[in-house]
């Protein structure tokens, strides 16, 4: 039996390309009997394919030589062009191209959230630099609103965020589980190492909002109301608010990691009550899976995010 690989009709309508690896193998062989010993199949079905293919292609391919086959003229001009395609296509078929991270070129799209982008991007670029010089990225902003929506529609390769539900198409790893700190000005905020919630709840606030409006985590999860000046969309650039300011900012630790390094005034204080984050969470396509250059991606943020 011949299996049937049908092309659309942009690629020839009545042409079906399994007949090629039959004539092939014929014109290698000269002999239909040798053919299709080594095709698994009847000559009647080996003869009946190339009758096929000289029907499609309008002109004989082969002519009797003594007790074999001989190539006609447009025989040897299609053999020449056919065999090293059919070769080309089973190599890609059978040994896909190995992937080398110091030689790709491959661009890369990271979908992360605010706080993420703080944490991970230079780090990753740094990696990147040493391991993987050609490799580009692109980073796209996502929440826990959007990634699913960028995932499924294939607009990222991976997303680092917190995420709700997902389609269980999407694959999900747990980073880590960040806990929160206060930040402030240490020029005019006075506290301890651990703030005493008296003193947390008579300053004035800026919290993120993902809603647009004045309420923050310790208002949705914990239920308690602060005196909130203002209200962002991020946490990312919460430390060059808070400078030269009495304001405080409940903010992850990492993040406050950050912001110290760039604001020497600036300075975290343990809440006066326990507030642990949502995990944060590398995701990305079931599709993807076995993409060497995503999966390298995806190693070097695990390895960036247990340090």
């Amino acid at each position: 039996m011949v299996y049937m690989f049908h092309m659309n009709s942009g690629y020839g309508p009545n042409l079906d390309l399994n007949l090629l690896r039959v004539f092939v193998i014929v014109a290698e062989r000269r002999s239909v009997t040798a053919a299709a010993s080594e095709l698994y199949l009847t000559q009647p079905a080996v003869s009946a394919a190339l009758r096929r293919l000289t029907e499609t292609i309008g002109a004989p391919l082969f002519a009797r030589q003594g007790r074999g086959l001989a190539l006609t003229a447009r025989g040897a001009q299609l053999l020449s062009v056919a065999k090293p395609l059919l070769t080309s296509l089973v190599e890609a078929t059978l040994r896909p191209e190995a992937f080398d991270p110091k030689t790709s070129e491959r661009t890369l799209r990271v979908g992360l959230s605010d706080v993420a982008e703080v944490w991970l991007v230079p780090a990753l670029l740094k990696m990147l630099g040493k391991e993987a010089p050609r490799m580009r990225m692109v980073v796209i902003p996502v929440q826990f609103r959007t990634v699913g929506e960028a995932l499924a529609s294939r607009r990222i390769d991976v997303a680092v965020t917190v995420a709700d539900e997902m389609p269980t198409n999407i694959q999900r790893k747990t980073l880590f589980v960040g806990d929160f700190v206060c930040l402030f000005d240490s020029r005019h905020v006075r506290a301890r190492k651990t703030m005493s919630e008296a003193t947390y709840f008579a300053h004035e606030h800026i919290v993120v909002s993902y809603n647009g409006d004045l309420r923050g985590i310790v208002e949705d999860k914990l239920h308690k109301t602060r005196n909130v000046r203002c209200s962002v969309s991020g946490f990312a650039n919460l430390g060059a608010i808070v400078e030269g300011t009495p304001l405080l900012a409940t903010i992850p630790r990492r993040v406050a990691g950050y912001a110290r390094v760039a604001r020497r005034h600036l300075r975290t204080a343990e809440l006066p009550f326990d507030l642990s984050g949502a995990p944060m969470e590398m995701l990305w396509s079931a599709v993807d899976e076995d993409d060497p250059a995503g999966a390298f991606l995806r190693d070097a943020i695990l390895r960036i995010a247990a340090k």
